[in-house]
């Protein structure tokens, strides 16, 4: 699965970890994603987001048929 949102586009970021002697390492924070189902009323079906925790709050308040407009005036696929 990709780590990335399809509503707000976050995205894995990089960084450093480091050790108790202060050696660095790369390491990649990635977002809390989620697979959620959501009822679309307006084309009769369901539809499978990949959001995160963030996306799903936001799908929450503006609503579902909101939320997939964004997502197709970004250029994604639903």
């Amino acid at each position: 699965m990709s780590a990335h949102c399809q509503l707000t586009g976050r995205a894995p970021t990089f960084g450093k970890q480091i050790s108790h002697s202060h050696r660095r390492s790369s390491r990649r924070f990635d977002p809390n994603i989620q697979r959620k189902r959501y009822w679309l009323p307006s084309e009769g079906r369901h539809v499978r987001l990949t959001l995160s925790t963030k996306g799903i709050r936001t799908v929450d308040t503006i609503g579902i048929e909101r939320a997939v407009a964004r997502i197709r005036a970004r250029g994604g696929r639903v």
